[in-house]
């Protein structure tokens, strides 16, 4: 009974890091796609406007 506080600091703390981590992927996913994901629109619409 006298370390269960300190396991749920703990378990809190494991989660904000792990949501951390994932955040981090997602902004480094979409800093390398998004130029690439950005020229696929643009060629679309170069497409759709020449027609």
């Amino acid at each position: 009974m006298l370390f269960a506080p300190k396991e749920k600091g703990q378990g809190l703390v494991e989660y904000a890091l792990i949501l951390v981590l994932v955040a981090v992927v997602v902004i480094a996913v979409l800093l390398i796609l998004g130029p690439l994901i950005a020229n696929v629109f643009s060629k679309i619409n170069s497409n759709l406007k020449q027609t």
